[in-house]
């Protein structure tokens, strides 16, 4: 790849598409003077010229291929997940040594000292920091800057380390997942990670190009980081385990309403690859939108044709993207009452619609894009973009054609990428789990209190849309004590917290299963197995749920009964 094809991939001047081309490089002739980059066998990343991305943009290339923006799943954990118990026991003290901790996220600080060994050497084998340009990006991503680990003691070694390896975590979540699961014990402060003799591997996220956070009208002061940048990062991670020959457990501490929430899409398909592979276990966050207010669900009655949809708008909201997803085979179309009752008549549903509405008594512009067959999943999309939305209560009829019941469901951004004032009037708790959370391969975590035996208020409920069991756990995700960026600890809040706190537990059944020789070849879905035969269940409530899934991390548990199970096995001969 020359420079001037490089520069493509982080230059704003270029639009970046995902593409399935299934090995197929005449799937590339849709794209003329564009830049490929293949990632896998069935996904690529096209660079195309674009200054500015409209509906008729989104027309041409369709939904499927735009990334999807994603941010971060946030807001005493080892004794209620059976670390302690376990660890009591001589043969399975398991600190994650010889296991690989993967993170994708906000980076590190790699000074931190629950990230030395005793000595003050690092305990990460790699940092790939996407937001760093230079020559010395890894191959073949080519972008960003890669240190490895002799960079970064030789940081560590001098007297400021910021100028030999100036990789930094501005945000501090990724740091704190990074503690959460992998973090040295500190004594002094009564803290551990859940693997504290594991070395990890780190990807920093770099920020959505401007041209698709304006498209999808997401605060410049939020972080926001694209589908395709996550992908190569779990790819990363996967090839850099690979070199190293280990086992690794990766966290994703990311979030996305964005999406049909059927597991389906280039961020779930590239997980649901890399999960396939022995040795790799993927633990990703259910999101915090259970009370948000962001999700609509309803059932249209075919003898009545439509549903009535009221969302509120704050006095503050400059602007925001909304997805309907209909399920087929019925067809979908809206109209809208604006607050001040000016009317727009229901838009007719054809293969594709792309239709800008200006009203005369707000300022108020929404754009609507139809896709009567969406490439991914088949069903209808219809996709609005609101600018400078007038406050008050918006109302939408969502007609159906068909002689079934028509079911749909409405998904607002996730909080923080809209206003606290916008949320529906009526809205459904249920099928909130963010994307990647509805894939099918990783193991998908919701946040309890370990003090209470409570959910986490704002948790994620499942299933997903099509009812997959979602999420499959739940795991310590309240009042976490985790580093902080000024050397200290803080506590932290969240589904991506309980996601860490899982990737650690997952990292110790690696650590017993692969590096002590006695499950070799384990990969995600029968890691998960083990998780949901052993999870605590409360006798007065049915499992799965779609709050608590199959129940309660216990790592105690998954090896009481494998303990059984191989003196059952030792019994039959």
């Amino acid at each position: 790849m020359t420079e001037a094809e490089r520069y493509q991939i982080t230059s704003n001047d270029y639009l970046d598409l995902i593409i399935s081309y299934n090995q197929n490089i005449g799937a590339f002739s849709r794209y003329p003077n564009a830049v490929n980059q293949i990632m896998n066998d069935k996904y690529a990343v096209v660079y195309i010229q674009e200054n500015n991305l409209t509906g008729s943009t989104f027309k041409q290339y369709g939904y499927t291929p735009l990334p999807a923006c994603y941010g971060l799943a946030v807001q005493k954990s080892f004794e209620a997940s059976g670390i302690q118990r376990l660890r009591r026991l001589p043969n399975f003290n398991l600190r994650g040594q010889g296991v690989l901790i993967g993170i994708v996220d906000t980076g590190i600080d790699y000074t931190n000292k629950v990230f030395r060994n005793a000595d003050g050497t690092s305990r990460i084998m790699a940092i790939w920091d996407q937001t760093i340009d230079s020559p010395n990006y890894p191959l073949p991503y080519f972008y960003g800057t890669q240190y490895l680990k002799e960079d970064i003691n030789r940081a560590l070694s001098s007297a400021n380390p910021l100028e030999v390896v100036p990789s930094t975590d501005t945000n501090g979540h990724g740091t704190m997942l990074a503690g959460i699961a992998a973090g040295s014990e500190v004594p002094e402060n009564d803290f551990s990670g859940v693997v504290p003799d594991s070395e990890l591997i780190v990807v920093k996220l770099k920020q959505a190009k401007p041209i698709l956070r304006e498209f999808y009208l997401i605060p410049t002061n939020m972080d926001c980081f694209q589908e395709n940048d996550i992908m190569w990062g779990v790819q990363y991670l996967v090839n850099m385990a690979r070199a190293l020959k280990r086992p690794i457990a990766i966290c994703l501490g990311v979030a996305s309403t964005q999406g049909a929430h059927d597991g389906r899409g280039a961020l779930s398909d590239q997980i649901a690859i890399a999960a396939d592979f022995s040795g790799i276990v993927i633990s990703v966050a259910g999101g915090n939108e259970g009370n948000a207010a962001g999700h609509f669900y309803s059932e249209i009655n075919p003898s009545i044709g439509f549903s009535n949809v009221e969302l509120n708008i704050g006095e503050n909201e400059p602007g925001f993207s909304m997805e309907l997803w209909g399920t087929a085979p019925n067809t979908y179309s809206i109209d809208i009452l604006s607050p001040s009752g000016e009317y727009i008549p229901r838009i007719t549903e054809s293969l594709r619609v792309n239709r800008d509405i200006s009203f005369v008594f707000e300022k108020t512009e929404i754009s609507v894009v139809y896709q009567m067959v969406e490439t991914a999943t088949g069903d209808q999309l219809i996709f609005l973009r609101f600018r400078e939305p007038a406050p008050g209560i918006w109302t939408f009829k969502v007609y159906t054609r068909g002689d079934i019941s028509g079911t749909f469901h409405i998904w607002l951004p996730i909080s923080g990428f809209i206003a606290e004032g916008t949320y529906f009037i009526q809205p459904d708790p249920y099928t909130t789990i963010t994307s990647p959370g509805n894939a099918l391969a990783p193991i998908t975590v919701t946040a309890y209190n370990p003090d209470n035996n409570t959910l986490y208020r704002r948790a994620s409920k499942g299933y997903s849309r099509i009812n997959t069991i979602k999420p499959e756990c739940a795991a310590p995700g309240v009042n976490l004590p985790a580093p902080t960026l000024t050397g200290g600890f803080a506590n932290m809040t969240g589904t991506s917290a309980a996601a860490a706190h899982t990737a650690g537990v997952t990292a110790m059944i690696l650590e017993w299963a692969i590096v002590k020789g006695n499950y070799p070849g384990v990969d995600s879905i029968e890691v998960k197995k083990f998780i949901i035969r052993s999870a605590k269940r409360n006798t007065n409530i049915s499992y799965p749920n779609r709050d608590w899934g199959y129940g309660i991390l216990d790592i105690y548990n998954v090896f009481d009964i494998l303990r059984t199970s191989v003196r059952s096995s030792s019994n039959d001969y």
